[in-house]
C-alpha cells in the first residue's frame, strides 16, 4: 500500500522542498531566497519545510522572520536520536503536497537545479536523483584526496543495490504516493534515498548536478555516521539478497579479527610464548573483535538479545571454531611435514575452517531472532 498524497489535485503545480536540519542558522536564509529565484515564474506553488534535531542556534528565530514573505515553515525534532533520515521521514508525513524534494540545507545542492528533477520526474519515474557521478555531473573541486576516496568507496559499497551512478545522493525529487509505507522504511544515518529506492523498489532516472562544498557551518560527517551507514548497508542487503548478503558482512569481519588474530599470534611469540599456546591464546581477543562487530554489522537487522546471553552463547559456540581453528593448525603443524615449516599456512588454513564452523553457528545459534519490524 503507498502513501496517499494530501493535495492530489494539481499535483503538477505544487512542490513541498524537505530540508533536514541541525545547527544550520546560517545557510537557511540564503537556502530559502534561492529556492525562491529558482522557482520564480514557474507556476509552482511551493513550501519549504525545514526539519529542525532542536538545534538551539536560532534556526526558529530565522524561520519565523522568513515565514513574513516567504511559504517556510519549520518542524521541531525533540526527541532523540538526532538523525538526518528520520527528520526526512518526519517531513514526509507533515508536508503539504505529493510532489517533493530532498535536499541539504549546507547549500551543497543546488537550488537551480530543482526545476531540471521536477522536469524528469514527470516524463514518467518515480525518483529522480541529483548525481554527482552521472555524465556531466561533478564535485567540488576543493575535495581531498581523503574525501573523494571515502565517496566513491561508499558508492562502490552501495551499487550492487541499485542500478544509478550515484546511490550515495541525498538530492532528490519523488513522489510521496510512490514512496513504500513509510512505517516499513527505518533508515539510520544520511542516506534515505537508498533506503527508499531499494524498499520502494522504486524506478530511477539521473539528473547531472555540480555539488558544492559548504561555504559556512560544520559537516555532520564524522565516524559515527560512517559506522552508522555501514549497518545501514548491511540491512539493506540482507533485505535486498536474504542470508546469502551476510557472507560477505561476515568476511570482512572475519578479515578484519584475523588481523587482530594475527597481531596477538605474532606478539604472543615475540614475547616468548610457545607457538601453540600463542596461537590458542590469539584466538579469544580476535573472537571477542568479532562478536562485536557481527552484531552491529553482520546480523544488525536481528531482534538484539541481552548483551550477556549473547555473549555466552557466542563463546560456547567459539569454542568448537576453537577446536576445528587451533586443532587443525596443531594437526598440521604436528603431523605434516611442509605445515611445520611453513606455519602460516597452517595458521591460515585453521582460520578458514574455523571461520566456516563460526558462520553457521551464529547464524543458528548465536545471532538467533526474527527481524526487528521494518529493518
Amino acid at each position: 500500500m503507498r502513501n496517499t498524497p494530501n493535495d492530489p489535485e494539481n499535483a503538477g503545480s505544487t512542490l513541498s522542498i524537505i530540508v533536514p536540519t541541525f545547527r544550520e542558522a546560517a545557510n537557511i536564509a540564503p537556502l530559502a531566497e534561492r529556492i525562491d529565484a529558482a522557482l520564480s515564474g514557474t507556476g509552482i506553488e511551493w513550501e519549504l519545510l525545514l526539519v529542525d534535531d532542536d538545534s538551539g542556534d536560532g534556526s526558529e528565530a530565522v524561520v519565523t522572520e522568513l515565514a513574513r514573505r516567504l511559504p517556510v515553515r519549520m518542524v521541531v525534532r525533540r526527541e532523540p536520536p538526532r538523525d538526518l533520515s528520520l527528520a526526512v521521514i518526519e517531513g514526509i508525513r507533515q508536508c503539504r503536497f505529493d510532489r517533493l524534494v530532498v535536499m541539504d540545507a549546507d547549500l551543497s545542492h543546488p537550488p537551480e537545479s530543482i526545476v531540471d528533477l521536477l522536469a524528469a520526474l514527470d516524463e514518467g519515474c518515480d525518483m529522480v536523483i541529483g548525481s554527482r557521478y552521472a555524465p556531466g555531473g561533478m564535485v567540488d573541486r576543493s575535495w581531498g584526496l581523503y574525501r573523494v576516496l571515502n565517496s566513491r568507496l561508499a558508492t562502490w559499497l552501495a551499487r550492487p543495490l541499485v542500478g544509478y551512478a550515484d546511490p550515495m545522493s541525498g538530492f532528490f525529487a519523488t513522489r510521496r504516493s510512490a514512496l513504500p509505507d513509510l512505517p516499513t522504511v527505518r533508515p539510520m544515518g544520511y542516506k534515505i534515498a537508498l533506503d527508499l529506492v531499494v524498499r520502494g523498489r522504486l524506478r530511477v532516472r539521473e539528473v547531472p548536478i555540480e555539488f558544492r562544498d559548504r561555504s559556512v557551518g560544520l559537516s555532520k560527517m564524522n565516524w559515527r555516521q560512517q559506522v552508522r551507514f555501514l549497518r545501514h548497508l548491511s540491512r539493506l542487503y540482507n533485505y535486498k539478497f536474504g542470508s546469502m548478503a551476510r557472507v560477505p558482512f561476515f568476511s570482512a569481519v572475519g578479515a578484519s579479527g584475523l588481523a587482530v588474530d594475527l597481531a596477538c599470534y605474532l606478539g604472543l611469540q615475540w614475547a616468548g610464548v610457545e607457538h601453540r599456546l600463542a596461537r590458542f591464546l590469539s584466538f579469544w581477543p580476535a573472537a571477542g573483535w568479532n562478536w562485536a562487530l557481527n552484531r552491529g554489522l553482520t546480523f544488525s537487522e536481528r531482534a538484539r538479545q541481552p548483551h550477556l546471553g549473547q555473549l555466552a552463547r557466542f563463546m560456547a559456540s567459539s569454542t568448537v571454531g576453537l577446536g576445528v581453528n587451533v586443532g587443525s593448525y596443531a594437526l598440521l603443524t604436528s603431523y605434516v611435514e611442509p605445515f611445520d615449516r611453513h606455519r602460516l599456512l597452517a595458521f591460515f588454513l585453521g582460520v578458514g575452517l574455523g571461520s566456516l564452523v563460526n558462520f553457521l553457528a551464529a547464524d543458528l545459534y548465536v545471532y538467533k531472532g526474527r527481524p526487528e519490524p521494518g529493518r
